[in-house]
């Protein structure tokens, strides 16, 4: 049971919270991503934003965006680190387990290469706590007919 709350969870807010959670484990320097892929209320898999295993984060190199002046939402070639529904898609891959069907839960909304991605591999909805300047994710989700909800904390009662 959750303490202070009713016996049923608010799932939603439940995998949300997980999700900042994981967020904490991100080693960007700009914005603190993270992402858990849920079905059946089971989670999948988790993501956060940072640099590939093995390489230098950006703490250790300086962010490349800040250098140039790169404006959220554009040129994300331009970056060390790989986005937190990415790094969720690929350890879902890595260790063989389908996300197809999934919510997933993300502080942010994803950006259209994520959202390319999610959509590709069969995600069913994506639910997002902050809002990123990325039309075109919203226009692709929606076309997709993949739901993207922004979360909103209930409270708590049956």
């Amino acid at each position: 049971m959750l303490k202070g709350k009713s016996a049923r969870p608010d799932w939603d807010t439940y995998f949300m919270e997980i999700a900042k959670l994981v967020a904490t484990r991100s080693t960007c320097l700009r914005r603190q991503v993270g992402a858990v892929a849920v079905k059946d209320k089971r989670i999948l898999s988790t993501g956060y934003n940072g640099a590939p295993p093995g390489l230098p984060h950006c703490a250790d190199t300086g962010c490349i965006r800040k250098n140039m002046n790169v404006p959220p939402g554009q040129r994300h070639e331009l970056c060390r680190g790989l986005h937190a529904e990415q790094n969720s898609i690929i350890q879902a891959a890595l260790y063989g387990t389908s996300i197809k069907g999934a919510t997933f839960y993300v502080t942010h909304q994803p950006c259209v290469v994520c959202a390319k991605m999610l959509i590709s591999a069969g995600v069913e909805r994506v639910v997002i706590l902050s809002d990123y300047p990325d039309r075109l994710s919203e226009e692709m989700f929606a076309q997709a007919g993949i739901t993207m909800e922004k979360f909103r904390e209930r409270d708590g009662g049956e």
